[in-house]
């Protein structure tokens, strides 16, 4: 049953009248009638008693707009709540990134974000998997490469730039490897994961790729723990600059090729912004992508 017939029904209840009910709904008179018609057929009895004077709901009639009103009300007050949410920003929204980028990148920026929106409520899914949007109710996820999925909207975040670097303690014992080539003999610490400790490609500024296979003595599955390892001198490591970068200019640890860009996988490294359709995109994430957009704005 359509509910477009529900309101006519309502309308003319209310107006009194086939020609009321037009006017309220801006329709013709015509099409009122018709549609009356239909609904009772659908419900299988007369709703109206019709006389050439007035029009009166019959019992069943009276019956049923008494079942289906508090029913309209619900709809209406679902839909201007479905409106209201599009205009302002508010209810739940859920974030996923990387464990690292979360804490390093994302939680700084937190409490001036709810300061300008405290209608929103926050939660956060920090994982190094990719989530499923739909069965986990993500609305928007940061990853540092680009989406596998083909019905989700993906953009540059923030450009990054991998570095090997390795502590002054490591450095010491070992001495400074002098070429990309050197560290086919250095036990390293790698990302547990194929791609990441299987070779490092690095480019030099005449944009030739060298491609070094590793040895690594140590692999972890978190880039947190790669960076603590990093800083014990347990080997050099690969790391994105967001997440070293502090640590480097402290002295705690060493860009070991700083002329070279380096890759586990490909040179064009960021991170990115993904959700879903932007299609009747909620306000609330709409906010949340321009604020992220506005925060991050390396260059792209």
């Amino acid at each position: 049953m359509e509910t477009k017939l529900l309101d006519i029904f309502v309308a003319v209840v209310r107006g009194g009248s086939f020609a009321s009910a037009a006017r309220h709904l801006e329709q013709d008179p015509s099409l009122i009638s018709r549609s009356i018609a239909t609904l009772e057929r659908e419900v299988g009895a007369r709703l109206f008693q019709r006389t050439t004077r007035r029009l009166s709901l019959t019992e069943a009639g009276a019956n049923f707009l008494a079942r289906i009103e508090p029913v309209i009300a619900e709809l209406n007050a679902a839909q201007e709540d479905i409106r209201r949410s599009t205009l302002q920003p508010k209810g739940k929204l859920c974030i996923s990134a990387s464990v690292s980028f979360g804490e390093i990148c994302l939680m700084p920026h937190i409490p001036r974000f709810l300061a300008m929106y405290p209608d929103i409520e926050l939660e956060f899914k920090f994982t190094d998997r990719s989530v499923d949007f739909v069965l986990e109710r993500v609305d928007l996820a940061i990853r540092l490469g680009p989406a596998v999925e083909v019905d989700v909207i993906c953009s540059k975040l923030m450009k990054t730039r991998y570095r090997v670097c390795a502590s002054p303690n490591y450095i010491a014992q070992y001495g400074h490897p002098s070429k990309p080539e050197d560290m086919a003999r250095c036990k390293v610490v790698c990302f547990d994961l194929p791609v990441f400790k299987n070779c490092w490609f690095f480019k030099n500024q005449q944009n030739e790729v060298i491609e070094i296979p590793l040895r690594p003595n140590i692999t972890i599955s978190s880039a947190l723990s790669l960076r603590r390892a990093a800083l014990l001198g347990l080997g050099p490591t690969l790391l994105a600059d967001w997440l070293i970068q502090e640590q480097i200019e402290q002295g705690e640890l060493i860009d070991l090729f700083p002329e070279y860009e380096v890759a586990a996988t490909t040179f064009d490294t960021a991170a990115w912004l993904i959700y879903p359709s932007r299609s009747f995109l909620p306000r609330k994430t709409r906010v949340a992508i321009d604020f992220l957009r506005d925060t991050f704005h390396r260059s792209i």
